[in-house]
Order: structure tokens, then C-alpha cells, then sequence
């Protein structure tokens, strides 16, 4: 079964964001996809605790490299979402079989993974002058859920 959205995250650090991820994803029906190395096995506990009961209903797979995830997914589009982003996350036009792609929460995308997708596809959210960045799991949340509202909140069954 495909998604109507997928969620990229990209060698992910954090094991409760990727678990509330993963719950975001059981309850909207997004796929999600892991881009290796992880910073953390998928069976840890904080990963577990952050995602509830919601492991068994999400669609969670692995993906040795970027490269690998595109060649196997083949989206639509890549948007990656990123505090370098060229375009307001709200100003972007979705489409079923995007996939929205988010960097490690230590250092975000790395500059050639950016540069491989038209400066206007590169998404951001708008933050206060000065701030740094925002919760992982927070910025899929507000993309992805924007994206989805655009597409009537449609689910494939």
C-alpha cells in the first residue's frame, strides 16, 4: 500500500523525535522513511515509549542511503524542509506522492543533499530573528499537516 505523503527523515539522532514521528505517521496514514546510519537501533526504548502502541499501524522502512530511498520510493518530488530553505513551507503547493525530506537534528541536510533539488522546492518554516531551529518532530508536524490539508486530509485505504 503507498502513502498519499512520505516523511524522509534522514540519518536521524533523536530516538523520541522518530517515535513521535512514527506515531504521526500511524495516525495520518504518511510512510515513513529512515535513511541510514541511524543514531539508534529501531527496538530502543526511548524510540518505543515516544511512539506508543503506534509502531504495529505505522508504515516504517529503512534505506541504507538516499540514493537507495529515491531509486526504490521514486516520489513524486523531494521537498527537503530545512532552516537554509528557500520557500515558506505555507507557500509551497503539495501533491500526492511528495516526499518531504528533514536532516539529523544536529546539523540539519548537508549542503549537497540542498543543492541537488531547485532552490524553490527547498521548504522552511518562518522562526524569530536569531533562533536556531525548531523540534524535529514539531516541523514535520506543522509541513507535513499543511501538506495534507491542501490535499482535503485525503487517505488511501
Amino acid at each position: 500500500m503507498s502513502a498519499v505523503l512520505n516523511i524522509v527523515l534522514y540519518q536521524p539522532e533523536i530516538p523520541p523525535n522518530t517515535g513521535n514521528i512514527i506515531r504521526l505517521c500511524a495516525n495520518t496514514g504518511a510512510g515513513l522513511h529512515l535513511i541510514e546510519p541511524l543514531g539508534f537501533e529501531l527496538d530502543h526504548r526511548k524510540l518505543r515509549r515516544a511512539g506508543l502502541d503506534y509502531h504495529e499501524s505505522a508504515r516504517v522502512s529503512t534505506h541504507s542511503s538516499l540514493a537507495c530511498f529515491l531509486q526504490t520510493v521514486q516520489p513524486k518530488r523531494l521537498l527537503p524542509c530545512s532552516t537554509r530553505g528557500q520557500t515558506r513551507y505555507s507557500d509551497a503547493v503539495y501533491a500526492p506522492g511528495d516526499a518531504l525530506l528533514f536532516g539529523p537534528e544536529t546539523r540539519g541536510l548537508p549542503t549537497s543533499v540542498l543543492s541537488s533539488v531547485p532552490p524553490e522546492e527547498q521548504l522552511t518554516i518562518p522562526m524569530n530573528v536569531g533562533s536556531r531551529s525548531l523540534n524535529l518532530s514539531n516541523a514535520v508536524a506543522i509541513i507535513f499537516y499543511e501538506a495534507w490539508r491542501q490535499m482535503d486530509f485525503c487517505v488511501l485505504d
